[in-house]
């Protein structure tokens, strides 16, 4: 068996608000990937290409996208943050890669990115991302296929809902200790399950009541 060196990344989750995020062709990929990049909150995508796809057009007319229509030129680059390079043209991606001097992905050209996209789950504030690195997207893909069965849309719901009971506690829970022990309690087991037993709103009830009782002392 030959053993080859895997390159390992860092994961982070990064703020794309008010970041100039460029995204280099206008296909059925570049779609995917600026509907992913809206999706994480990107709100300052240009996408640069002669042509764009029907999708991509919605986008733009609702101002969520620019749109340059032309090919790549050097000058693009600058004060770019991230840069996604999904042209169908190798060299022109080699290229981007090559040029950039920030965050760069290449399409489906591990050995070009400085970063990678993980596969992703997203549930509300939730957001659960499953990598192998580059050596099997296809593992990847079905680890999410099972967690997305595992985490089902009501975590989006109740993600928003922790937001307020955070909030509240801060308000009324003026311990320190006593609070965190409290909200570190929202994410027990006991809830976890409520919650996979489809019993959203016996889980909330059962943080208000217990949020209650602490207020009250």
């Amino acid at each position: 068996m030959i053993h080859g060196k895997i390159d390992t990344y860092y994961p982070a989750y990064i703020n794309l608000r008010n970041k100039k995020v460029l995204v280099f062709g206008g296909g059925k990929i570049a779609e995917r990937k600026v509907c992913s990049l809206i999706k994480f909150g990107a709100d300052n995508i240009t996408v640069i290409s002669p042509t764009i796809t029907g999708k991509l057009e919605k986008e733009l007319k609702k101002g969520r996208i620019k749109h340059i229509p032309r090919n790549f030129i050097r000058n693009d680059l600058k004060n770019a943050f991230l840069v996604i390079a999904a042209t169908n043209d190798k060299s022109i991606n080699k290229k981007i890669a090559r040029e950039a001097d920030c965050l760069v992905n290449v399409v489906d050209t591990p050995e070009l990115c400085n970063f990678i996209v993980p596969s992703t789950i997203k549930r509300g504030a939730l957001t659960i991302a499953i990598s192998t690195c580059g050596t099997s997207p296809a593992l990847s893909k079905t680890i999410r296929k099972e967690l997305e069965r595992q985490f089902g849309k009501e975590y989006s719901d109740f993600t928003r809902f922790l937001y307020f009971i955070r909030e509240k506690a801060k308000k009324e829970i003026k311990d320190n200790c006593i609070r965190n022990t409290f909200l570190r309690s929202v994410a027990s087991k006991d809830i976890l399950q409520l919650l996979k037993n489809s019993c959203l709103k016996e889980a909330k009830e059962l943080i208000l009541k217990n949020l209650q009782k602490i207020s009250k002392g």
